[in-house]
């Protein structure tokens, strides 16, 4: 019997649902937590992997309507390739979290009042992010989309006790709906013209170039402000870090995707139509958010908050490849635009992936040490093995080395590029390889980020007394982890494979694929042809592993040979952990070349007991130049609208008259 991927999906919306109504007894019963409503969650997300990946073997669309919604409007449900592809991204996240969270919520079951809304918004945050892929019309997507929004709110102010999170958790709040209102607007000029909220109308919608480029904008603000991308970013490194590990996973991994898909469904599936200034302008974008984001991860010294904002560098890279996409495929190259489209699609679920792997070794660090900060961790690596095994593993990926998967993406992506010499403009041939210079720049300081956290956290000695004290966390947080990380490996070594899976997304979608990514074979990805370029992952993973154990060999043969005896230390004291490389030293020379990107306050003041302390704060520019501003803007017409209350019955019955005849006037 085979089971249909629609009603696939329709158990993990409904599993997920049930874990959340479960949760609501956990104030009574600690446990269920743990071991009801976890393991519903991770049903959840193994039923909506298998869902998405029945859809993409099986190809098809499968179309349904549910009774709900308004009378004259029921909510449609869709599921095609797209979707079965971001259903996938949410299946594999979503089952690892639940793998992971038994071992980390333990430690909360001594606030058992806040157990059922840590486990019900988690399950209506699935449940939404699940909808959002699946609606088929604006309505269905926008209710979606607003729990989504609304359950990962309450996620965010969960530790309401502490300001600086209840201050995160409003900023994200205030921006998702403003995002949400661009989305909405967006809708509203497809549906004018498509006469009706079904997303089947809004494709035969005939836009002018004018009105197509305001559903655009208002597409490109509404999903980029969720996304992430520079100056829409500031909610995202304040939300993050204020989340639980696991939710931060989910948020940062999943939810940000969930973002690019609504991108590619309005701009690639319902608007249908591209224009190079349209992909300037992402290419701009997205440019910008991945070379500010691995600035802004290199200043921070909260390990969180440094994954916050290196998400957003990985989502300026996915829109530099989409932006890439609109460029070749508006100028008629549809077989470089489909390349430059699944790199997208493929730094997307990388990214998912080890990024969600990552907070969830940061997470297990927070669990054991109670410690976020950089600069009081260190030796990590001898008191959590595998944490720090499945850490550097994250780490080698999102520096895009390889045999793992970052490295795979990446380079679809410079492929992609590299073909600007196709183009006819003069100037968009000269603007691509400035983009392809970015992404590079971007790379190497993502590399040079990433060494600085896992040499500075795991390596050396402890530099405080929480993290000598680390153990090794629960085995359902190391199960979890283990996942993502074999998930890392496989992507990065089997890309033909994966690639030929979601091979029917730009089929459907831009109506040209890849045939020719396998047509050397398994072994060879050759995204234009062979003779262009050609990656091959095993090869490349077998030479690093043959090298890997000569190079152990030959120093093991070296050592065998040394003497040993007390080391000469030169008469000086024996090292201290004081003596390590801080994390602000190892930034130091970078902070120093791109220093006015920052607001830095950097100096040093006296201490009580004689000794001087040095502080370094280093704050986003944005702040002073979007987000004040606008906020000052807001509490000076505040003031002026506060003259209205003067506390008199007739002045207020004056103005609702006043405001009773200005309507009639204008509906007359």
């Amino acid at each position: 019997m085979v089971i249909s991927p629609l009603l696939l999906a329709g158990v993990a919306v409904a599993l997920a649902l049930l874990s959340a109504l479960v949760s609501l007894f956990s104030a009574r019963l600690p446990w269920l937590l743990r071991r009801v409503v976890t393991p519903l969650f991770t049903l959840a997300g193994l039923a909506a992997l298998a869902a998405g990946l029945g859809t993409l073997i099986q190809g098809g669309v499968a179309v349904t309507q549910l009774p709900l919604g308004l009378p004259w409007l029921p909510w449609g449900v869709r599921l095609d390739a797209l979707s079965g592809f971001f259903l996938c991204l949410i299946g594999v996240v979503s089952f690892a979290v639940g793998l992971y969270s038994p071992g980390y919520v333990r430690s909360f079951e001594k606030e058992c009042g806040s157990l059922p809304a840590l486990g019900g918004f988690s399950g209506l945050f699935l449940t939404g992010m699940l909808l959002v892929v699946l609606a088929d019309d604006a309505f269905l997507f926008m209710v979606a989309w607003e729990l989504m929004s609304l359950s990962s709110y309450f996620l965010v102010a969960f530790h309401h006790n502490q300001a600086a999170n209840r201050r995160a958790a409003f900023l994200y709040l205030l921006m998702a709906h403003i995002g949400g209102l661009a989305i909405l607007l967006g809708y509203g000029v497809l549906a004018s013209f498509g006469d009706g909220f079904a997303f089947d109308a809004m494709r035969q919608a005939d836009l002018s170039f004018g009105w197509a480029s305001v559903a655009f904008v208002l597409a490109f603000v509404g999903f980029g402000m969720k996304a992430g991308l520079v100056p829409l970013h500031a909610w995202l490194p304040e939300a993050h870090p204020a989340a639980p590990s696991h939710i931060s996973a989910l948020m940062s991994g999943v939810m940000l995707k969930v973002a690019v898909y609504g991108f590619i469904r309005v701009v690639f599936d319902l608007i249908g139509q591209f224009h190079w200034q349209w992909s300037v302008a992402v290419l701009a974008i997205g440019s910008v958010s991945a070379l500010m984001g691995i600035l802004y991860a290199l200043m921070q010294n909260d390990l969180k908050r440094l994954l916050a904002y290196s998400s957003v560098e990985n989502i300026g890279i996915i829109f530099i490849a989409l932006g890439l996409a609109m460029l070749f495929l508006s100028t008629g190259h549809p077989v470089v635009g489909s390349v430059a489209f699944v790199a997208a699609l493929y730094h997307s679920i990388n990214h998912a992936v080890f990024k969600s792997l990552l907070f969830m070794g940061a997470g297990a660090v927070l669990h054991t040490t109670h410690e976020r900060d950089l600069e009081q961790m260190g030796g990590l690596l001898r008191r959590m093995p595998w944490t720090g095994l499945f850490f550097l593993v994250g780490c080698i990926s999102i520096a895009a080395l390889p045999p793992f998967n970052g490295f795979v993406s990446e380079w679809l992506t410079f492929q992609a590029a590299l073909q600007a010499w196709q183009l006819d403009s003069g100037v968009l041939r000269s603007m691509v390889p400035i983009v392809a210079a970015v992404l590079a720049i971007t790379g190497a300081l993502a590399a040079a980020c990433f060494v600085k956290v896992y040499g500075v956290a795991f390596l050396g000695q402890a530099r405080s007394r929480h993290v000598r004290r680390a153990r090794k966390v629960p085995f359902s947080m190391r199960l979890g982890q283990g996942v993502l990380a074999l998930m890392c490996l496989l992507l990065g070594l089997l890309p033909t494979a994966f690639i030929d899976l979601l091979n029917a997304v730009p089929q459907q979608v831009l109506g040209h694929g890849l045939a020719q990514a396998s047509a050397h074979g398994w072994l060879w990805l050759t995204p234009i042809s062979a003779e262009t370029a050609s990656y091959g992952a095993p090869l490349v993973a077998i030479i690093l592993v043959i090298a890997l154990m000569l190079g152990l060999w030959l120093l093991g043969r070296g050592i065998r040979r040394v003497r040993r005896c007390d080391a000469w230390d030169c008469g000086f004291a024996p090292p201290t952990p004081a003596m390590q490389y801080t994390a602000s030293a190892f930034a130091q020379p970078i902070r120093r070349v791109f220093g006015m990107l920052f607001h830095i306050d950097e100096g040093s003041e006296p201490q009580p007991d004689g000794r001087w302390r040095y502080y370094l704060n280093v704050r986003d520019r944005a702040w002073g130049l979007f987000y004040l501003p606008v906020a000052a803007l807001v509490e000076r017409a505040s003031r002026q609208v506060v003259r209205l209350q003067s506390g008199n019955i007739r002045t207020y019955l004056g103005w609702t008259l006043a405001t009773l005849l200005v309507l009639l006037w204008l509906t007359a």
